[in-house]
């Protein structure tokens, strides 16, 4: 931690924190995300669910990975104190206390996996806890000081909601939901590290292996067109596989040219010797954001192809 953290930590420990605070440490950008691609998959899973209980499954998905989000700001704390995007975070900050933020995320990691059993199956509960403990024991705890490797087999925790949204809803798994868990996985490394491009300083000064970091620019700016090109060719498998109808497949194959295409302007951004860019990483920036409005619309022509005569 740097110096200058120090005394902001001691202050915020005397002011205590907001309503705000304890919402941040659930991460709520995250939840959205994992909320929309369980919701999807309670939509698009075969079987009639009430929307009482379907409320209660998607409220157990976004607790449990609000969770997993304060367990991750409570072990990272130290790091997230030294990157400027992660420094105001409140443990880092020092506006909720470590101890309180480990009984806050450890008492809502329990609660969702108890009441998601209850409410729907076992089946459903057990993937919700092992996504919890995927994110915080395999991937923050293990993976993300380690390796280079860590977002890609730590972006597993994140796509997990398909499967436990089925879950609750046929008690257990199909062909569907795990090409939507190996959609959100394959999307993972691209989306992260295209931020990872433009956020190296960060990761360098907290001493994280990033891809950027361990391997270089040049390196990771491939590496994010390879798993795009990689990403785009399971997206289509729905259709192909004949799980989906064309009014998915279709999008998903323009997306996933957009995608490319994105991808391959990071690529070709103008860059220095060492592979830094020389337009402030403008490609890179672009890509995470449409990285993000990708997994929104593809999971979304999903969701409306359900409608279609095929399903």
């Amino acid at each position: 931690m740097s110096e200058s953290a120090v005394p902001v930590a001691e202050a915020g420990y005397l002011t205590g924190a907001s309503l705000r605070d304890w919402l941040m440490l659930l991460k709520p950008r995250v939840i959205t995300l994992v909320v929309y691609t369980g919701a999807i998959a309670l939509w698009v899973a075969p079987g009639h669910m009430h929307p009482v209980v379907a409320a209660i499954a998607l409220l157990c998905i976004a607790v449990g990975a609000g969770a997993a989000g304060a367990l991750n700001m409570w072990f990272d704390r130290d790091i997230d104190a030294v990157m400027r995007r992660t420094a105001q975070r409140p443990i880092a900050a020092g506006r909720i206390a470590p101890e309180e933020g480990l009984a806050y995320g450890i008492t809502l990691a329990v609660a969702s996996v108890l009441l998601l059993g209850l409410a729907t199956n076992v089946v459903a509960a057990s993937v919700l806890a092992i996504s919890i403990a995927f994110y915080v024991g395999i991937y923050t705890m293990w993976l993300k000081r380690r390796t280079p490797q860590n977002i890609v087999i730590g972006g597993a925790a994140g796509a997990f909601p398909p499967l436990i949204g089925w879950a609750a809803v046929t008690g257990g798994t199909a062909l569907l939901p795990i090409l939507m868990f190996a959609i959100i996985f394959l999307w993972t490394p691209p989306h992260f590290w295209a931020l990872s491009l433009y956020a190296h300083d960060d990761y360098k000064r907290a001493n994280v292996p990033m891809l950027p970091v361990a391997k270089g620019m040049r390196h990771t700016r491939w590496q994010v067109l390879i798993y795009t090109l990689v990403l785009v060719a399971v997206s289509v498998l729905p259709w192909v596989l004949g799980v989906a109808g064309p009014i998915y497949g279709v999008p998903a194959s323009l997306l996933g040219a957009w995608f490319v295409i994105d991808a391959i302007r990071v690529v070709r951004d103008a860059q220095d010797e060492t592979g830094r860019s020389l337009t402030k990483d403008a490609p890179a920036r672009a890509t995470f954001k449409f990285s993000l409005l990708y997994l929104f619309l593809l999971f979304g022509a999903l969701a409306v192809d359900r409608l279609g005569p095929w399903s």
